[in-house]
């Protein structure tokens, strides 16, 4: 199942459910956000699914305009953003084949001579699968922001003014919910534009947590139940009526040195993430950047991440922004 929320004419938010053709929505009549509805569902005991479909009404949209006219929001949204965790894992995915080729080359090295980088990579390949009901190899683990970082579908993602660089990041992203008995509940995927400033990363491996301190984007769809091991995609930035740069980008525990479960356990074995009510959007890594190809994006240029399996594209324009504060601007009292 395919769902959105999205404001209706009113301005009011609304959820829906995305036919199969991708042309029309239906609407969830019993609920206003899919928050609700996923907080309803874990109490009744009922799959999301089901209970949406339960809850469908005669009412429609039309999809495409409401992605025209910058309607559709993000999929899962907390009423409270700072009780909304937006984390991801790296390193996680094995690339094309040439980069694989590349890797499995370095990984023949002494493990004395890998970077600390290359070293996790390779915990990863080695054990990023759990195995006889034990945990994989922990992965490479970051913290985004909280719920006030996500932009909508065809919003701009905002960089800061002391920001190197602004990159695309195209990927999968898991939404959980946790149920008021501490268990973290998966409602689904979406597409995600991890959004990451590469240059400060770049400078050194360090600088990784500033560096992932920015904007994202998640959506437009929430694509309910298991999902393909293959999945297969592309990313784009345009300028203007350019196409300044494209790759394919692959996803999917076929493409992947850890499982989702294992990704997911090593987010959640931490207490504080199992905290009743909370949402959590947890991008999984990519093996894909505009950036890795000597591509900086400008302001105005324009993100495309399509994954079809998923829905509709996620596409976000840049814009360089005032970061609001300055040197001397902490008050002492």
């Amino acid at each position: 199942m395919r769902l959105i929320q999205f404001l209706d004419e009113r301005g009011m938010t609304r959820v829906g459910k995305v036919d199969a053709d991708g042309v029309s929505t239906r609407l969830v009549g019993e609920f206003d956000t899919i928050y609700a509805l996923a907080t309803a569902a874990i109490g009744a005991g009922q799959t999301l699914e089901a209970l949406a479909s339960r809850s469908l009404g005669d009412a429609g949209f039309d999809y495409q305009t409401l992605l025209r006219e910058r309607r559709v929001l993000s999929p899962v949204q907390h009423p409270d953003p700072a009780h909304c965790h937006v984390t991801g894992t790296g390193l996680t995915h094995l690339g094309s084949a040439a980069t694989r080729d590349a890797m499995h080359k370095k990984l023949q090295q002494d493990t004395e001579a890998l970077t600390d980088s290359m070293r996790m990579f390779k915990w990863g390949v080695e054990g990023g699968i759990p195995k006889d009901g034990r945990p994989g190899a922990q992965p490479e683990w970051f913290y985004k922001g909280d719920g006030s970082i996500v932009v909508a579908p065809g919003a701009p993602l905002p960089s800061p003014d002391f920001a190197l660089d602004g990159g695309e990041e195209p990927e999968l992203v898991g939404l959980y919910l946790i149920g008021a008995d501490g268990a973290p509940h998966r409602l689904g995927f979406a597409i995600g534009n991890e959004f990451s400033d590469h240059v400060t990363e770049r400078q050194n491996y360090l600088y990784l947590a500033h560096s992932k301190l920015r904007y994202c984007a998640v959506g437009p769809e929430l694509y309910t139940g298991a999902l393909p091991r293959d999945l297969r995609g592309s990313s784009r930035l345009r300028r203007g009526d350019t196409l300044v740069w494209e790759r394919p980008f692959l996803t999917g525990e076929a493409n992947m040195c850890h499982t989702l479960e294992n990704l997911e356990y090593h987010h959640f074995k931490y207490a504080a993430h199992r905290r009743p009510g909370d949402v959590h959007l947890h991008f999984f890594g990519t093996a894909t950047l505009s950036f890795a190809d000597g591509v900086r994006a400008q302001a105005s240029d324009e993100f495309e991440i399509d994954l079809p399996a998923l829905g509709a594209p996620l596409i976000n324009p840049l814009a360089i922004v005032d970061s609001g504060f300055a040197l001397g601007g902490v008050r002492p009292l």
